[in-house]
């Protein structure tokens, strides 16, 4: 078939048996369309109460929240993954794509990709909080030791961290080293692509083609 010129790959008429066929690579043959999927991408608001998973039996999932919605089908939105995920009672920014190389940009611990959070603690903040992050904590318990982080203090009790990793309750437990329970923790920016800040919570929409791109180009 290739030899007869048959085939086509994103418009071109293929012959080399070598060829890269990806996810998103457009493919015809004999004029019929066999392969033409559209890459995702999409910014959704995380409500507190709201598992990042694709099923759950006890709580209402970010896919089903997509789902709701008349921005993809049922079919596009079950074909998502999650893009670093946020705990049940975690806020904000959740990307979600059909395309792994996209999101591998994104969770490469290669690329050191911020994250930021905005952090409601239940004890007053003090200075002390800012070099203790700087220097990275040690758990024992996983025999590591966390990357440094920035701590931004906002007021008495709020404050911004600025991470490039994301341990399990990474966060809590470092406010835990101060037995300072977290209130309320929001995501609100990734590798420089901010949340929406007109986008109500528990809803979604699709990234634009600068947004898709800022993540490559900042990692």
């Amino acid at each position: 078939m290739l030899a007869q010129k048959r085939i086509e790959v994103d418009g071109i008429i293929a012959s080399n048996i070598e060829q890269i066929i990806d996810t998103f690579s457009v493919v015809l043959l004999d004029n019929t369309v066999l392969q033409n999927n559209q890459a995702s991408y999409v910014m959704l608001n995380k409500p507190i109460g709201v598992v990042s998973a694709t099923k759950d039996n006890q709580h209402k999932t970010v896919i089903d929240l997509l789902v709701s919605t008349s921005l993809l089908t049922t079919e596009q939105c079950q074909s998502l993954h999650i893009v670093g995920r946020l705990d049940l009672n975690t806020s904000g920014l959740l990307l979600l794509t059909n395309d792994s190389r996209w999101s591998s940009h994104l969770t490469s611990p290669i690329n050191k990709v911020i994250k930021k959070y905005r952090v409601t603690l239940a004890n007053p903040l003090t200075e002390e909080y800012i070099k203790a992050f700087e220097q990275g904590m040690y758990f024992e318990y996983e025999d590591i030791t966390t990357q440094p982080a920035k701590l931004v203090l906002i007021s008495e009790y709020v404050a911004e961290v600025y991470l490039t990793e994301g341990r399990y309750h990474q966060i809590k437990r470092m406010f835990g080293r101060f037995r300072n329970p977290v209130v309320k923790l929001h995501r609100f920016s990734i590798g420089g692509l901010s949340l929406d800040e007109h986008l109500p919570v528990g809803e979604s929409r699709l990234l634009t083609e600068s947004e898709v791109q800022l993540i490559i180009d900042r990692t």
